[in-house]
């Protein structure tokens, strides 16, 4: 085999030499210019920008806008666009080109120097950003505070990690149905049950069929609601039902319930845990907060809190993280203690890197959210604020039309949930004491409403849309299965 590992007449040694491997690049160039159908293989992984020597880069531009136009891309037809190259010039011409060709390996190993080319221009812009973060310390500028440079290096480096999600490209629909089937196996073990993960409210589930992997789902209402009770009610129900064993496809895993990551952003984590407290002893949070309990209330609460100590709900309460941090600390959870589901309350306290304007930072944001949950393949459920538009309507039942700051809430949630409490409404609506016929009629309707939420399904990429109805119990801040009539004295 040709050897042109040497005939490159400036390799004079540096000082600081970036990570870089021209061997790797030559052959991968001299496979390609052999056999264009290399290209194909290896275009989603390596890019021109990704070679450490610009003739390089220059090349493998050159070779790849020729093959996407189906035209061949050899050291003859190459010549006549790189043939003014000083670059390449430098290295002996088009002959330079020829070389490559003569010398170059199987095609079967080209994946490899593709993976290893770009495996080291990530190093190489690690140590830039590295260099760039140092010298941005080292200055002492008062524009330029410690805090805000960390939220920049994170965003780079969530950009940089961004990149470093592969391609999936194509797979064979054997693979996929397999998939499906497995879907569907698990599913019916659970007794024609669910293909998602359950959220302890019964009716819910029969609309959702539990809340399955890689769905970004959003729960929004207006406020006093009960967004976050309902939230933190499923939080609950999930982390409480967790058992782990072998799933359906032979890895080590949540088989019931799962691990709960919880990002509070608009509520501390005690705050957040008292709720959830008040919901497991049914002692009212206002009691809880005040300190005001009796003896067997107190013994219940303790009783609750030691029973809620092995649920594996994690609660992360940073203010205004930004999108790229979230991603990061998602990944981190779920290598050191997995993650099956996770919540945000609220999408709107989210940041994104975007200052352009707050639609487009939303639509990153939720965007963000959606690679989340199909990267660790986990449901994700983002809380979110409606618009005031809601209040000046007769009926106050919630539309997608009422979602706040961005159409791309709508589109890039795979299911959109309202909560909607008529009981608010209403009780807002008593008449004057005086006026004993309206205050009858608003008794009446305040007893068809008191203690029931609805939860308005407007989107569902799976299933059918609708509402559910849900019992709510505002002192416990707690949502449970609504007993119909039909069901009154059976074993519901």
């Amino acid at each position: 085999m040709n050897e042109i590992t040497n005939f490159r007449p400036n390799d004079a040694p540096e000082t600081d030499v970036l990570p870089h491997n021209i061997e790797a690049e030559q052959q991968l160039l001299g496979a390609i210019l052999t056999n264009n159908d290399v290209y194909d293989r290896v275009s989603s992984l390596c890019k021109a920008a990704h070679f450490y020597d610009p003739v390089h880069a220059r090349i493998f531009e050159v070779a790849a806008a020729r093959i996407q136009k189906n035209a061949l891309a050899s050291p003859v037809t190459l010549k006549a666009f790189l043939e003014d190259d000083p670059g390449l010039r430098e290295l002996g011409g088009p002959a330079y080109l020829a070389r490559l060709a003569g010398a170059a390996i199987s095609a079967f190993a080209a994946r490899d120097y593709a993976q290893m080319i770009y495996d080291l221009a990530v190093r190489r812009e690690l140590i830039g950003l590295g260099r760039d973060i140092s010298a941005k310390a080292a200055k002492v500028d008062v524009a330029s505070e410690p805090k805000e440079q960390i939220v920049e290096a994170e965003q780079r480096l969530y950009k940089l990690g961004e990149q470093g999600v592969a391609e999936r490209g194509f797979q064979s629909f054997l693979k996929a149905v397999t998939e499906a089937v497995n879907v569907a196996n698990a599913a019916y073990q659970r007794d024609g049950g669910l293909a998602g993960t359950s959220t302890g409210l019964i009716d819910l589930d029969k609309k959702l069929g539990g809340l399955h992997p890689s769905d970004l789902i959003i729960l929004a209402g207006r406020p006093s609601m009960g967004k976050t009770s309902l939230a933190t009610n499923i939080a609950f129900n999930i982390a409480k039902a967790y058992k782990r064993g072998m799933t359906h496809d032979g890895t080590e895993g949540a088989v019931e319930g799962g691990v709960v990551g919880f990002f509070s952003l608009e509520m501390s984590a005690e705050q957040l845990a008292a709720r959830i407290l008040s919901e497991a002893s049914e002692v009212p949070s206002e009691q809880i907060r005040r300190g005001d309990m009796t003896e067997g209330e107190f013994r219940r609460f303790v009783e609750a809190a030691k029973a809620l100590e092995a649920c594996p709900l994690y609660i992360d309460d940073t203010p205004a993280l930004p999108i790229s941090q979230v991603a990061a600390r998602c990944r981190r959870l779920k290598r050191t203690h997995g993650l099956d589901v996770l919540m945000v309350d609220y999408l709107q306290l989210l940041k994104g890197s975007t200052k352009e304007s707050r639609v487009q930072e939303v639509s990153e944001i939720t965007q963000g959210l959606k690679a989340i949950a199909k990267e660790l393949n986990i449901p994700v459920i983002a809380l979110s604020q409606l618009s005031r538009q809601v209040e000046s309507r007769e009926d106050k039942r919630p539309q997608l039309s009422d979602l706040r700051e961005s159409g791309s809430i709508e589109q890039d949630a795979d299911v959109v949930m309202f909560v909607y409490r008529d009981e608010y409404y209403k009780e807002r609506e008593k008449p004057g004491d005086h006026d004993l016929e309206a205050m009858a009629k608003w008794q009446q309707v305040m007893e068809q409403v008191h203690g029931k939420a609805e939860v308005i399904i407007g989107k569902q990429r799976h299933g059918p849309i609708g509402t559910v109805e849900l019992s709510f119990e505002g002192r416990f801040t707690r949502f449970g299965n609504l007993v119909k009539p039909w069901q009154q004295g059976s074993d519901f």
